[in-house]
């Protein structure tokens, strides 16, 4: 598999965010935070899981000590590194481990985003699994206050999941795929246009 660039890692996620995440409100707290320029994307290139845990051990503690109207989530993007979800699902073990060894347990919280990204008792094949399929191997930090907040002034936060299968479900594999074939173009235009640099 060809080596990912940064640029392209970056380009690629914020375009499926858009398209995906936000574009078919998997999140529906998603957009203000993206709208207000507060989700920072983060590129770990390194193909060592060792590499990875430590830089997400930076981007913690930095996290945590931003304000979060400047940064308020941040995306680690992992292309060369977990890309079997059998070890990223492992992985995710060491990172809460690193969250309680960090003292944020509490304070900071990890999502877990993968191409092949799979839910209990599903089919890899499955559509519902779109939903927290990401380009790349990627871990989401979230601020637990920001969740409480948005969970707070969304009136059934339990059903965001069920709507989430049934919008899947209604889009089909070939509605996801023509989707990605959008979201990868704008992602070639991007970085065609030239560096934005990534966050």
């Amino acid at each position: 598999m060809p080596a990912v660039s940064a640029p392209q890692a970056v380009a690629e996620t914020r375009a499926w965010l858009e398209h995906a995440v936000i574009g078919l409100n998997l999140c529906p707290f998603a957009k203000a935070v993206h709208v207000r320029g507060q989700v920072r994307f983060a590129v770990c290139e390194s193909p060592e899981p060792e590499a990875l845990l430590q830089q997400l051990a930076d981007e913690m503690q930095a996290l945590a000590a931003t304000d979060p109207a400047e940064t308020d989530t941040c995306l680690l993007i992992h292309p060369a590194v977990l890309t079997d979800f059998d070890d990223y699902n492992q992985f995710l073990d060491a990172a809460d481990a690193l969250l309680e060894d960090l003292g944020l347990e509490g304070v900071l919280q990890v999502a877990s985003f993968h191409p092949q990204y799979r839910f209990e008792g599903t089919e890899p094949g499955d559509i519902e699994n779109a939903t927290n399929q990401s380009p790349y191997p990627m871990l989401h930090l979230l601020r637990e206050e920001s969740i409480d907040r948005a969970v707070a002034a969304f009136p059934e936060p339990e059903a965001i999941f069920e709507v989430n299968q049934r919008t899947l479900a209604d889009l089909g594999h070939d509605g996801w795929e023509a989707l990605r074939a959008r979201w990868e173009a704008d992602a070639r235009t991007s970085i065609a246009a030239g560096p934005s640099g990534h966050d």
